[in-house]
């Protein structure tokens, strides 16, 4: 499948109403007592096909969606995904987006009825597409904001337009959305932890002077994962095996990170080991390490995303491991999703398998949470490459690379 380019908005179909028109077909719904929300619809009964759906139905062949197709027909408006960014992780437009849009397109909407965009890290661009949406004809918003506030603002408004949001990927603290999909991020901060503690014993680093560093603090999923990496190393930390010797502060910003990183190391020159929440912040930390001639399996670090220079730097000996998310199974949940709520049926129980805490409201938001699986060169043929996340031909791209991948075991 072919991977868009990274610009602003990538968006597949234009045939949404104007506004003027949506606003008129408003009124005249409205006058007649009806309304324009999927969710406000009397449900329906759902198909045998349809309730055998869990979170497990999603491969890579998209195959599930396709047992949607008689759903699509019942529904009514626009779905529209709104990606928060490009730079705090590649994925939003390497597989996201196109994820999203292979999913659409399988469960058979025409794609003048759906939109794929993404905010390029503007809240102001996320919350204007937003409403221009809604405007337009959208009657469900998939959206993984920026931000809390950002959020809220985008689910109140959709709230009073009786328009369904599914938050994607980070849920929105203090808003009303109808449902979550994510990976289990608390347990990919687990996974983050258990492999720095296994690659510290397995580089045999005897006393792990240890940089702890953060997500930034107005992205939720960063303090998940912090919740899960701190619960496995704060017992190493209490009992004097390892030495928490410097917390950085809170982003997602690779060249904010590598400074930090930069004055953290040059004030701690004991540091020998970093705990990083994801592989984009850690890929320059660890070139900056390589010019300081740190030798490969001598500075555990860390990261989650599974990126090609991530996987890399694993296949290196520069990072313990990678927290991968296949995220054709997230594309394919929000999507499922959000087909029933624009048919105006429920969601069968057995895909929204858990709830998540919204603390900021003390409310329980149905969820889908998915598996997140710990990566190193041992198991990446049976995963990242199995499910051609990152082709072999690039990860063993140059010499250095195809050394590496035959020592692991992967083919070109």
């Amino acid at each position: 499948m072919g991977r868009p380019s990274p610009d602003r908005s990538y968006r597949v179909g234009v045939g949404r109403l104007s506004v003027l028109a949506f606003a008129a077909l408003a009124a005249v719904l409205c006058a007649a007592g009806g309304s324009v929300s999927a969710a406000s619809r009397p449900a329906k009964a759902v198909t045998a096909a349809s309730k055998a759906l869990t979170p497990n139905s999603f491969n890579r062949n998209f195959s599930a969606m396709e047992g949607l197709s008689a759903l699509v027909k019942e529904g009514h408006g626009d779905i529209t995904a709104i990606l928060p960014d490009t730079v705090s992780s590649a994925r939003y437009t390497e597989f996201d987006a196109p994820f999203l849009t292979t999913a659409l397109q399988t469960a058979g909407l025409p794609s003048s009825d759906f939109t794929v965009e993404n905010a390029e890290g503007s809240d102001a661009t996320e919350l204007t597409d937003a409403q221009a949406a809604i405007a337009s004809g959208t009657t469900v918003l998939i959206m993984d904001p920026l931000d809390a506030g950002v959020g809220t603002s985008i689910e109140t408004y959709a709230k009073a337009h009786g328009v369904d949001v599914i938050d994607y990927d980070r849920l929105t603290l203090g808003g009303s959305r109808q449902y979550y999909v994510s990976f289990n991020n608390v347990k990919v901060g687990d996974l983050i932890g258990h492999g720095f503690v296994s690659c510290v014993a397995a580089w045999h680093v005897k006393k792990p002077e240890v940089v702890v560093m953060h997500g930034a603090a107005t992205d939720n999923n960063a303090t998940l994962f912090a919740k899960g990496y701190l619960s496995v190393l704060d017992p190493y930390f209490k009992s004097g095996k390892y030495v928490d010797v410097f917390n950085t502060g809170d982003t997602w910003d690779p060249p904010t990170a590598l400074t930090e990183f930069e004055q953290a190391y040059t004030a701690h020159p004991n540091i020998n080991a970093a705990v990083i929440p994801n592989d984009e912040t850690g890929a320059p930390i660890i070139t900056y390490l390589q010019t300081l001639h740190v030798k490969p399996k001598t500075f555990p670090t860390t990261g989650q995303d599974a990126t090609l220079v991530g996987l890399q730097n694993v296949l290196s000996g520069y990072q313990c491991g990678t927290v991968y998310k296949p995220i054709y199974e997230e594309a394919q949940a929000s999507v499922a999703l959000a087909i029933y709520l624009r048919a105006g049926k429920t969601p069968p129980s057995s895909l929204v398998n858990t709830t998540t805490e919204d603390t900021t409201e003390n409310v329980a938001v149905p969820s889908v949470l998915l598996t997140p699986e710990w990566v190193t060169s041992k198991n990446m043929n049976s995963t990242v490459i199995a499910d051609d996340f990152v082709p072999a031909f690039q990860l063993c791209a140059g010499s250095t690379y195809t050394k590496d991948c035959k020592a692991a075991g992967i083919k070109p």
